[in-house]
Formats: structure tokens, sequence, C-alpha cells
């Protein structure tokens, strides 16, 4: 492990899973403070990773952009190749796709990924000199720290996990989001939207919880569809709808929220990593496997018998979770949970 100094960490997508594999690097810089980390990235989320004082470089691709145009891929290898000159020690593809393998690969010549028997796109692990065993129906968060920590030679426990640092960070934020944060009440984060519309809780039931609640709840959209639910849910209840804002000014928002409910996405999982309360809501998603509960966060999931292996997108069990339990999980964290 000592000849290692320099190490590419291969992430791109989706924001939800690139917050679960961030976790592993407060430990890396425990054991190898001297280490340099740097971490390849889809452009659209970058920000996520932005003002981390563990990576030293953020390192941009658009893979996403060869879906529109088939030439563009010619840019996007032009232009990994020519990270490749930074002569990495180690590539580490924590993502386990054949897109993300070959980015790898591209990269440096020592590669380190699942083997064939713990992702789905089985044929990425051809592309690994050292691989990893993990079941895919394993935690994510466990998946993703393994598959980062075992090629330098140190083990990430759950304890570790649970004891983590908060590790997302901003700068600059928008200032605009302090003017929607009161004083007197809590600050409850509605998360309404998901990357599928069976994963996205009924804009009624988040109305009705609102009004339960009486504290000042506010509601983030990214998406004009969002948005239309986000003025739904404020026409009918106490609930604002926030501005739209940035990865950045969200991070804000969420660090300066007492709790965050809201679907099994991204933002969500921003409260896991910040160590801000949370309540995600499961239906077609299993809830074992893409988070981390503890005493400040829940999950609350559908009756649905989930297979991760095969999700069901017509699945829209989760509109069928009761709000009336979801308040009164809210109340448990807010009023009864106090150290």
């Amino acid at each position: 492990m000592n000849q290692i100094k320099k190490l590419a960490i291969v992430k791109l997508s989706a924001m939800g899973d690139i917050i679960h594999a961030m976790v592993a690097l407060q430990y890396i810089k425990k054991n190898y403070p001297n280490i340099l980390i740097d971490w390849f990235v889809e452009e659209s989320f970058s920000q996520v990773l932005q003002n981390n004082p563990h990576i030293n470089n953020i390192y941009s691709v658009n893979l996403k952009s060869i879906k529109k145009n088939k030439l563009e891929i010619f840019n996007q290898i032009k232009l990994i190749k020519n990270y490749s000159k930074n002569n990495y020690d180690l590539v580490i593809d924590a993502q386990g796709l054949i897109k993300s393998a070959i980015v790898s690969r591209l990269l440096g010549k020592s590669v380190s990924g699942f083997d064939k028997n713990s992702i789905r796109e089985k044929s990425a692990s051809l592309f690994y000199n050292k691989k990893v065993s993990i079941p895919y129906d394993e935690n994510t968060i466990d998946r993703n720290v393994k598959v980062i920590s075992s090629p330098l030679d140190f083990e990430i426990t759950s304890k570790m996990i649970l004891e983590k640092e908060p590790f997302l960070f901003y700068k600059d934020e928008n200032e605009i989001i302090y003017k929607y944060l009161s004083n007197d009440n809590k600050n409850i984060l509605f998360i309404i939207g998901a990357s599928w519309q069976s994963k996205m809780y009924s804009k009624e039931k988040f109305a009705k919880i609102a009004n339960n609640i009486n504290e000042n709840c506010l509601i983030v959209w990214g998406s004009e569809e969002e948005k239309k639910i986000a003025q739904y849910i404020e026409s009918h209840s106490c609930a604002k709808i926030m501005p739209k804002l940035n990865l950045n000014d969200l991070k804000a928002l969420i660090k300066h929220s007492h709790l965050i409910v809201g679907n099994d996405t991204g933002p969500t999982h921003m409260a896991w990593a910040l160590n801000v309360p949370s309540i995600t809501l499961f239906g077609n998603t299993p809830g074992y496997r893409n988070t981390y509960e503890t005493k400040i966060n829940k999950i609350i999931e559908s009756n649905s018998k989930v297979d991760p292996y095969n999700l069901n997108k017509k699945d829209f069990s989760i509109k069928d979770i009761d709000e009336k339990y979801i308040v009164k999980v809210v109340k448990e964290i807010l009023y009864e949970e106090k150290n």
C-alpha cells in the first residue's frame, strides 16, 4: 500500500450512490493522510463533491451527452485519456457498470472493482485487475465502502459508518435560503421528487403531513414537473415552496433543517450524510439496502415485497403509506428523541 500515492475513484452517478461512496473518504484519509484522491463524476453531480477537504481534484465527464450525440463519445474518450497523464497508482471503479469500467481502464493500468457476481453488468469485471466480492443485495453503503477500502487493505466497519463525521460541504450558498428558515418553529424539508414517478409519495398526503405538523414546512423541487407538485402542496397546506436551488444551496439548506422527509432519492440521502434527522419513504425500492437506519435517520416502507435484483417501476405502493404514521414518526424525532 505504501506505493499508492495517487488514487482515482470513479463513481459517476447518481447522487445517492455518490453520497454513499463518499463516506469512505474520511477513513481513507485517517489511514493514509498523505494520499492524493481524485474523483471522476458526471458533470451534473459534481457539486455534491465540491468543497470536500478529502478530495484533491474533481474531474467531470459528460457521458450522458453521448445519448444525444453519438459522436460525443470521441470527445469524452479524449478527455478521459488526457486525465490518465495524472499517473494514478490505483483506480477504483465504485460503480460497477460497463461505462464506468471503461472510464477506469482508460485512466490507469491498475484498476479495482466488483467481481462479476457482485454487479448486474457482469462483463464490467473484465476490466479490473483486482476484484472485490460483496453480494449485490447487500446494503449499498456497505458495498461502496468495501469496494473502496478493500484495495487499500483496510476495513470500514458498520460501527465506523454509524460514527461518521458529516461529509458534505458548501460554500457561498445563496442567502435566500435563510429567509425561508424559521427561528421560532422547526424547519422541516420535504423532498418530493425522485427518478421515477413510482418512487414519489402522494402530493395530497404531503399536504396533510404539513397541516398536521404545524411547523415551518418547506418544499424543494428540481424539475418543472416537481414544481407543479410543490405548488399543489403549497396551495393545499401551510407548506412553502422554495425557489429553485443548486446542489450547493441544497446542502446548506439541509444542514440548517431540523428534519428531512422525502423519497428514496439523493437529496434525502444528503441528510444522512450531514447527520441531520430524516425520514426516507420506500415503496418499490428496498429500505434495508438503500440507507443506514439510525436513532435520527428512520425509514418507512410500504407493504411491498421488493426484489433488489428486479425492481418493479409499476409498483406505486409508496402512495399507500399512511400519512398519520409519518406524522407520528416526525413528532417522535422532533419532540421525543432529545439526547
